[in-house]
């Protein structure tokens, strides 16, 4: 079994909605051979919340035009979007509820939301507990998992991602689970942006420099993922990616025989185009790794018969 590869339309922030239409993104995700499409709600929906009756026929036609599957529907429950006071569980709730079932209408399977945080590891408010357990039915009801995102500087051994196995485990559900970002993994430094100084990441942003985690965590909680963003920052034509080590994640990937999605998520430079070749370097650099796990495997098994 192989992996499923989608590209999230986060990867061309920038050139959507200025060099890139609707239409030309879905054009570059199918060109780079993926099969899934992931968005955010709030940047690629139209009207957001309540996109017009004509930006769903053009959705619907362009997902048939192109064959593609819609994976992924990131969105965000702004806790503190007042000063005086941070949401209720019911309020929060009725938002995650509004864009399960804009994220249904729009076919996918998968609604990554981002709770407001409380700390510098991304602690969520405690509100996401409550504020998820109340629409579980809903989730269950549109066949939607909820999957918050397991993102740097946040590593796989960590009370926020404890708290989230134990919800699964506590309130027996099928439709919560976890969403891996890759750029845990990351190993090397990122360039400095430009401002940027050695003090101002040693304080404040220190996570850049990557943290490192064992791509061998995986292990402890793959049970529980259910996707995974395929983040990463530059490749080169050689196909090497600078930061993150593909070279021990897909083998990872493959011995616990994870077959979801991969959806690319390129965060690096955001100069007008480089996307677009970016993410085609991923694809590459991951099917060609795949491919020759597959034939080690193989021939493997075949010296062993």
């Amino acid at each position: 079994m192989t992996f499923n590869y989608g590209v999230s339309l986060y990867s061309y922030t920038d050139d959507f909605g200025t060099a890139l239409t609707l239409d030309d993104a879905f054009y570059h995700v199918a060109e780079a051979g993926a099969a899934g499409i992931e968005i955010l709600g709030e940047t690629h929906l139209a009207g957001y919340p309540e996109p017009p009756a004509a930006w769903f026929d053009r959705w619907f036609t362009l997902v048939a035009r192109f064959g593609l599957q819609p994976t992924n529907y990131g969105c965000w429950v702004d806790t503190c979007v007042q000063k005086q006071r941070v949401l209720t569980a019911e309020e929060a709730s009725a938002t995650l509820a509004r864009d399960l079932q804009l994220a249904h209408r729009l076919g996918f399977r998968f609604v990554r939301p981002k709770f407001g945080v409380i700390d510098d590891e991304l602690t969520p408010h405690p509100i996401w507990e409550p504020a998820v357990e109340r629409v579980l039915d809903l989730a269950a009801k549109l066949d939607v998992v909820i999957c918050p995102e397991i993102h740097a500087p946040t590593p796989i051994r960590h009370p926020v991602v404890e708290s989230y196995v134990d919800f699964i485990q506590r309130t027996g559900t099928r439709h919560f689970g976890l969403l891996i970002d890759t750029g845990i993994f990351q190993d090397r430094p990122l360039p400095y942006w430009p401002g940027e100084t050695p003090e101002m990441r040693e304080k404040a942003m220190r996570f850049l420099n990557g943290i490192k985690v064992p791509v061998e965590h995986l292990a402890e909680v793959i049970d529980h993922v259910v996707f995974i963003q395929a983040k990463f920052h530059h490749i080169d034509a050689q196909l090497h990616d600078h930061h993150i080590p593909w070279e021990r994640i897909v083998p990872a990937l493959k011995k616990l025989h994870y077959t979801g999605w991969l959806s690319s998520e390129y965060e690096g430079v955001r100069d007008p185009w480089l996307a677009i070749e970016q993410v085609r370097r991923q694809h590459a650099l991951i099917r060609s790794l795949e491919r020759a796990y597959d034939a080690q495997t193989s021939n493997g098994e075949q010296a062993h018969a």
